[in-house]
C-alpha cells in the first residue's frame, strides 16, 4: 500500500498552501472546486490518492462557514477516495473564541466544529494558536498543536528593543505573554479588562509598571481590535514610550484598521495563518510574517511518524 506524502489546499490560503509545498519540496495536489448556480461547493480530487498519507491545508478564516464547508466536503472527498491518512491542516481554527458554556442557552461551538470535524473523517489536526488550548481535549483523534511564538520572538529579537515589557491583553493570555517576556527577556505587565459583550471590551488599568518602557503587547487573535486599541491607550496613559502589537491569526474585521492605523501604535506584526485582506495590505503599521515553515516541518514530521514536540514551543 502506497504512502505517498499528498498536499491539498482549499481556496482559503492558497499562497500558504504552495508555500508549504515549497519548503517541502513536493507538487501541490491536483483538485477542482467550483460552485453549482445557487452557491453550492463542488470539490473534486483529479489523482489517485488511493493509500496515500493527504494533508488539507485549509484555515477557517473568512467567510468562515463557507470555508468549513469546504473542508468538511474535501475531507469528505477523500475518505470515499480511500486516503490512507487524512490530516486537517487548520493553521487557524474557527469558532474557537465559543469553547465553554458561559451565559445560559448558548452552544459551545468550538465542540461543534471538532466533532464535525471527526464525523467528516479527519483522522489527525494540525492546527496553531488555539484561542483555548483545551479545545484538544474535544477532539477524539491526535491533535498537533503548534505555537507562533519562535517566529514572532525571533523577529522582536532581532528589532532589539529598549526596556521591553511585555503586555497580555487579559488575564487568559498571561501565560503566553509570560512564555514571550522569558523568552525576550523582558517585564511581564497585565491588563484589567471587563468584557462588556462580544467583540466590545472596556479596559480598566494596568497591572505592572510601563512608565519609560517599550511595550509589546501579544495576543493570539487580533479581530475588530477594540481591545488591542483601549490597550495601547491605556499603556501610553500610564507613561508607556512606544507600543509595538503581535498576534498569530490576523482577522482584523470591521473597523480593526482603521483603529489600528489611527492608534499609538508603532506596528503590529501578525503571521500568515491568515491571508491580510486588501484593506489590511494597504496598512503601512501590519507586517506579516511566514509560518509556512513551520507548518512544513509539521507536516513532514508528521508524515515520517517522527516527533514533532521540538516545534511546540
Amino acid at each position: 500500500m502506497s504512502n505517498e506524502l499528498k498536499i491539498f489546499g482549499g481556496t482559503a490560503n492558497s499562497a500558504l498552501t504552495n508555500e508549504i509545498c515549497e519548503y517541502l519540496e513536493c507538487e501541490l495536489g491536483k483538485s477542482s472546486v467550483t460552485r453549482f448556480s445557487d452557491g453550492e461547493i463542488y470539490f473534486q480530487i483529479l489523482e489517485n490518492v488511493r493509500g496515500a498519507d493527504v494533508f488539507i491545508v485549509q484555515p477557517t478564516c473568512p467567510p468562515v462557514d463557507t470555508n468549513l464547508i469546504e473542508l468538511f466536503l474535501m475531507i469528505d472527498a477523500f475518505k470515499r477516495a480511500s486516503a490512507r491518512r487524512i490530516t486537517a491542516v487548520l493553521p487557524y481554527f474557527g469558532y474557537a473564541r465559543q469553547d465553554r458554556k458561559d451565559k445560559p442557552r448558548v452552544p459551545i461551538s468550538s465542540k461543534v466544529v471538532s466533532d464535525l470535524l471527526v464525523a467528516s473523517g479527519t483522522d489527525r489536526l494540525l492546527t496553531m494558536d488555539l484561542h483555548a488550548p483545551q479545545i484538544q481535549g474535544f477532539f477524539s483523534i491526535p491533535v498537533d498543536h503548534l505555537f507562533a511564538a519562535p517566529v514572532l520572538v525571533e523577529h522582536f529579537q532581532k528589532l532589539n528593543l529598549p526596556n521591553l515589557t511585555v503586555v497580555s491583553p487579559d488575564a487568559g493570555g498571561v501565560e503566553r505573554a509570560r512564555a514571550f517576556a522569558k523568552r525576550l527577556r523582558a517585564e511581564l505587565a497585565i491588563m484589567n479588562k471587563r468584557r462588556i459583550e462580544a467583540n466590545v471590551a472596556q479596559v480598566m488599568n494596568v497591572i505592572g509598571d510601563v512608565r519609560g518602557r517599550t511595550c509589546l503587547v501579544v495576543d493570539d487573535i487580533i479581530d475588530t481590535a477594540g481591545t488591542l486599541v483601549k490597550a495601547v491607550e491605556a499603556l501610553i496613559k500610564d507613561g508607556a514610550t512606544k507600543v509595538y502589537a503581535c498576534c498569530t491569526h490576523p482577522v482584523l474585521s470591521g473597523p480593526a484598521v482603521e483603529r489600528i492605523q489611527n492608534s499609538g501604535l508603532v506596528e503590529v506584526v501578525a503571521t500568515n495563518t491568515i491571508p491580510l485582506h486588501s484593506e489590511a495590505r494597504k496598512c503601512k503599521k501590519i507586517s506579516v510574517l511566514s509560518v509556512g515553515k513551520l507548518l512544513a516541518q509539521a507536516v513532514q514530521s508528521i508524515h515520517d511518524e517522527t516527533s514533532v514536540s521540538v516545534l511546540f514551543i
